[in-house]
């Protein structure tokens, strides 16, 4: 792939390693820089006991196990659910991202993502990402519908390494949630790769291309 800098917008921290921890491990192996935002660390949806910045924690280790640098990993603390309310403050810090990064690749949530945080960010990343590439990830258990159009083929050791990056999320695995299993990532990456007469994938919904 040709893409020099690639901004993943996740609405969660979870959500890009999820939707596309593959694919950022291969980019990073061939060499594009990859920078992740994470725009909530949901502190009201922590189990009673765990510390505030439990969540934040768990994302920059798994970034870090994905092999993103620290000095690109962003973190913002909108409240969960509610994104819908800040709207105009989420579009602001996205068009700082714009300026800052100038990537050529956008991934975020897919348009048939129906959580409502996802929603917003879609919406706001395609508004403030007008001339550039965006692509959207599936996260299935929100979406009713499939709009995948593209497909991303993955090594056996991209999908590993988006595998140990998900084990750092302890909080999240104590819930025991089927889209954190072993065999649901690896079930996914293969229906995805057997689309396209390969082994393992990822599939995106494609938003926009610019050439």
């Amino acid at each position: 792939m040709n893409y020099r800098k690639i901004l993943v917008l996740a609405p969660h921290t979870d959500d890009a390693e999820l939707g596309c921890g593959g694919t950022i491990a291969r980019m990073l192996e061939e060499g594009s820089e990859v920078y992740v935002a994470a725009f909530s660390t949901a502190v009201e949806s922590l189990p009673a006991g765990m510390a505030p910045d439990t969540l934040e924690n768990e994302f920059r280790d798994a970034m870090a196990v994905i092999g993103v640098k620290p000095e690109h990993v962003f973190v913002y603390y909108y409240p969960v659910r509610k994104f819908s309310y800040q709207r105009q403050e989420i579009l602001e810090e996205l068009v700082k991202l714009r300026r800052d990064i100038k990537p050529d690749l956008v991934l975020l949530p897919s348009s048939q993502d129906v959580h409502q945080d996802h929603q917003v960010i879609h919406a706001e990343g395609v508004r403030a990402f007008k001339e550039v590439s965006v692509f959207g990830y599936e996260l299935p258990w929100n979406q009713p519908h499939s709009s995948a159009s593209a497909v991303i083929r993955l090594e056996r050791r991209h999908l590993e390494r988006k595998w140990l990056a998900l084990q750092m999320y302890r909080s999240q695995l104590a819930l025991e949630r089927t889209y954190f299993s072993k065999e649901f990532i690896t079930g996914l990456a293969s229906v995805r790769g057997i689309q396209i007469k390969t082994e393992l994938a990822e599939a995106y919904e494609v938003v926009r291309v610019s050439l």
